[in-house]
């Protein structure tokens, strides 16, 4: 696939998933149109060697892998779902004021102030009781630019442009409408309808996140860059993706993409949860083939790298700045906050040089903190041997982040010629 063709894709898969739930939705059916069949967690399973299939869990959590068999070796590549955004409170309704506002909840480590100001819209994932007493779930995306964030003007706020700051429940309610007729279970029954659900007897419960109406986009004179929201981390969720999908069913390969990396990864459908392993153990029942398995084969965390920042370039280690469109970042922690080793960097190092790709190292300042990811949790549970990666980006777990227009398809070819 040439890199205008994975581009616009990348683009389009931005824009179709504003939640982790429409994410794993759009992965599941990308798996089933590539021949990958689905299988579901509470039945019996009967792999056949030679074919491909795809699991997901919480509706936000997705693996896929190839069935050889006989060969264990496999490579597999980690991912997340999910990225820092606005939730909705149970009871999010406040009229007051003359504006109907929405309560929220902050998910993850998320920069505030690109909120204010922008045309926001809401998606997730509805559960409601049919007429048939049945409790359903449905994914609702509204689309419509339904809320925004005013900022306060800056005669009123002299130290606007100083050291404002934000506070998380009083500051960041969306304001909707000026009409306090409105009423929120009615809203969500209007969206049920038009997703084909006409028989909601009765709401139960819902997830419900904001996000940006601006679609993802080029940007820069030659389209050098790619602005979006969710880059962190549905750019890797989408390369590794399109990676398994581009291999045959006799080359071992398994993809992973869990939800709740932001907060932690300690659920069910997080890295710290039991969905992998759970997996893998049904995929080799017999424990030594599992062991030969774990101990044969290596995980990639791909998740997003810090690029050094032309503003702030104080913030890197000189030595260790990953630059935007120089190449995928292997990363770097003495402190195992990154799960690279000598081992793991060298055999990504060996498929890259020989494709000619371009690797960048990143290692953070010693006076600073450094952001974990899935790798060292995923290498703790299992015992796999891991490697931690990054694409480079600016202004990570902001509302709109940026990243290079090159370096995804670069670690694309690097992923699919791995195991060759």
């Amino acid at each position: 696939m040439n890199k205008q063709d994975f581009n616009e894709g990348l683009m389009g898969f931005l824009d179709a998933s504003p939640t982790p739930f429409h994410a794993t939705a759009n992965m599941a059916a990308m798996f089933g149109n590539a021949g990958f069949e689905p299988l579901n967690e509470v039945d019996k399973w009967n792999l056949e060697v030679g074919k491909k299939y795809y699991v997901t869990r919480n509706d936000s959590s997705i693996i896929a892998f190839t069935y050889p068999k006989k060969k264990k070796n496999y490579l597999m590549v980690g991912a997340h779902t999910d990225s820092p955004n606005l939730k909705l409170k149970p009871n999010p309704i406040i009229k007051e004021y003359g504006v109907v506002k929405f309560g929220v909840e902050s998910y993850g480590g998320l920069l505030l102030n690109p909120w204010f100001d922008r045309d926001l819209s809401l998606a997730g994932r509805v559960n409601y009781l049919n007429s048939a007493g049945e409790i359903q779930s449905q994914l609702i995306n509204v689309e419509k630019k339904i809320a925004t964030i005013p900022s306060l003007a800056i005669h009123l706020d002299d130290k606007a442009n100083k050291d404002r700051t934000v506070n998380k429940q009083t500051d960041l309610c969306p304001v909707m409408s000026t009409n306090d007729d409105f009423e929120f279970d009615e809203f969500l029954l209007w969206q049920l309808s038009k997703e084909g659900v006409l028989d909601a007897k009765e709401l139960y419960a819902s997830e419900l996140s904001f996000y940006d109406t601006t679609k993802a986009s080029y940007v820069g004179l030659h389209d050098d860059f790619i602005a979006s929201a969710r880059l962190d981390n549905l750019l890797s969720c989408y390369v590794g993706m399109l990676s398994i999908c581009s291999i045959d069913e006799e080359t071992p390969m398994l993809f992973i993409a869990s939800d709740h990396e932001e907060v932690g990864s300690e659920s069910t459908s997080g890295a710290g949860g039991s969905f992998l392993e759970n997996t893998l153990r049904r995929m080799f029942s017999d424990y030594d083939e599992y062991m030969q398995m774990i101990r044969s084969s290596l995980m990639i965390s791909a998740d997003n790298a810090h690029a050094i920042h032309p503003n702030y370039p104080s913030k890197h280690d000189a030595k260790h700045a990953p630059y935007i469109n120089k190449g995928v970042v292997i990363k770097v922690n003495a402190n195992q906050r990154y799960a690279s080793n000598a081992t793991t960097i060298s055999k990504f190092l060996h498929v890259a040089t020989t494709l000619e790709e371009p690797i960048q190292q990143f290692v953070t300042r010693s006076d600073m903190g450094c952001g974990s990811t899935i790798g060292p949790i995923t290498a703790t549970r299992l015992g796999i041997d891991t490697l931690d990666i990054g694409l480079p980006t600016y202004a990570m777990h902001s509302i709109r982040e940026l990243a290079g227009s090159d370096d995804a398809h670069s670690l694309y070819k690097i992923l699919v010629a791995f195991q060759h």
